[in-house]
């Protein structure tokens, strides 16, 4: 009799593991973060849209206080509430920092 050797490729399991959200970059907290800077950033760029000019007619709004002052001073927020959303990491809630610091003064005793 004659034995055909096979080779399997690839995974057995057809599911990926399971990483249990442990290894992720961002937690939940950093994503709405982000979330909400985007929306700013959007809000901002809405309020810097409008009508333009046209050589047959001038339209004084494009110098309007909205356009060239709060809507970029809105995405300028915005986008530094998305870099404060990228650095943020949450405090570790199963360490104190009033703990640390006695047990590192009982070690220098």
């Amino acid at each position: 009799m004659e034995e055909k050797n096979t080779i399997k490729v690839g995974r057995s399991d057809p599911q990926p593991p399971n990483l249990g959200g442990q290894n992720l970059a961002f937690g939940r907290m950093n994503f709405i973060l982000l979330a909400v800077g985007m929306a700013i950033v959007i809000i901002g760029f809405i309020l810097m849209s409008g009508g333009g000019s046209t050589e047959q007619a001038y339209d004084p709004e494009i110098f309007s206080a909205r356009r060239i002052k709060v809507a970029p001073l809105v995405c300028l927020f915005g986008f530094v509430s998305i870099i404060c959303a990228v650095a943020y990491k949450p405090a570790d809630k199963g360490v104190s920092h009033e703990t640390e610091s006695q047990d590192t003064q009982l070690s220098n005793q």
